[in-house]
């Protein structure tokens, strides 16, 4: 090799890949130096050796090249072995791999108060698409719903008989069963507040006035909506994992007409229905305390039940019935057509299906609940 020419080469000595460089490896030669390094290849199967028992001359320009061409061969794993170089070239290697050294930044620590407010913009803007997504859903159900009114013909009634057998008649046992208990509970802790006035007559007043326009519908549409609102989540959910619902649209079949509409129709004509027997059962519940605790025999329960109640009272709860059961309904369908892909998606989307249909029946009902006040019913 010519001593004024910087050259590079590299050979396998033990298994081990040794790279020998010589010449002036300086800021005169730096043109030279990324031409010959830009063509140089080496493979390299550990950490390979850097012989410069030809090296003539180094500068940090040329060191800087060495070291950029070290770490390369070791994929910037660990020191740099030389060989045979000079103690004044040795210094001048550790120096200039001790300032170009890659090193790891860490990331920013967010401050708690900046990570909390980032965290709830998120999801504040994962449930506003969330809202936009179900009122488009709502829409193309409602399209749905419209062009079956036009074509009767077509509308699924076996499919809807089948959905209010089960999500109505088959519901009965365990709402009544909660309305009844409910009824007691009210009607006990009244009685323990109203005998301290000696107002006990009144408690038949307390328990129909707050079963008929509250307790008998609230409760009804929170069991119905973690019964057959999940019900819904899970079926639509399966059929879609087991792509039966893509099987459906390739037969030119729309999903909406045989999945949703069917369901929807079936809890709507049926809620009220579900709610008029809860009623009934918060009363017997609410008169049979009456009668074994204060004394108020069934002719007189039913005589201050006469009083007590009325059409407008009645009517409260049951125009509700419609519109919670509406609401149950297309969550359910709608949290099942968005699930994807497995059975994990599946359950997560009918426990949010639960909790949304809920939240959204909650809210209808202080909705309701202002508004009634505001009409004076």
């Amino acid at each position: 090799m010519h001593p004024d020419i910087p050259w590079i080469e590299a050979k396998q000595e033990d298994k081990r890949l040794v790279v020998f460089a010589g010449g002036p490896w300086n800021i005169s030669n730096a043109a030279v130096l990324e031409q010959r390094l830009q063509r140089f290849q080496a493979v390299s199967t550990g950490k390979p050796l850097l012989d410069l028992s030809a090296l003539t001359a180094l500068d940090t320009t040329g060191a800087l090249l060495l070291n950029r061409t070290a770490t390369r061969l070791c994929d910037g794993d660990g020191k740099i072995d030389f060989r045979n170089a000079r103690p004044g070239h040795t210094l001048l290697l550790e120096k200039v791999a001790a300032i170009f050294q890659p090193c790891a930044i860490a990331p920013p620590i967010p401050k708690k108060l900046v990570a909390i407010l980032a965290q709830m913009g998120a999801s504040a803007a994962s449930w506003f698409w969330l809202a936009i997504t179900f009122l488009s859903f709502c829409g193309e159900a409602a399209l749905v719903f419209t062009r079956q009114l036009l074509r009767p013909r077509q509308l699924r009634f076996t499919s809807t008989i089948y959905h209010m057998e089960q999500a109505g008649i088959n519901s009965l046992p365990i709402v009544s069963l909660m309305s009844f208990l409910i009824g007691i509970v009210l009607a006990y802790q009244g009685a323990q507040q109203m005998q301290r006035f000696g107002a006990e007559v009144y408690v038949v007043d307390l328990i129909t006035v707050s079963v008929l326009r509250e307790i008998g519908i609230l409760i009804t549409a929170i069991i119905v909506a973690g019964r057959s609102g999940s019900a819904y989540t899970a079926q639509i959910g399966t059929m879609i994992v087991n792509e039966e619902v893509d099987a459906v649209r390739t037969l030119g079949i729309d999903p909406m007409e045989i999945l949703v509409l069917p369901r929807v129709v079936a809890l709507v004509v049926m809620l009220p229905f579900v709610a008029f027997v809860a009623d009934i059962m918060g009363l017997l519940g609410g008169g049979l305390i009456c009668w074994s605790v204060l004394g108020i025999g069934p002719d007189l329960f039913l005589s201050r039940l006469k009083d007590a109640a009325d059409l407008g009272s009645f009517w409260v709860g049951i125009i509700k019935a419609p519109i919670f059961a509406l609401l149950i309904a297309m969550v359910g369908c709608f949290e099942g057509m968005c699930v994807r892909g497995s059975a994990e998606s599946v359950g997560r989307r009918t426990t949010q299906a639960v909790v949304e249909a809920i939240f959204l029946v909650i809210v209808a009902d202080a909705l309701f609940s202002i508004f009634f006040s505001f009409i004076g019913i």
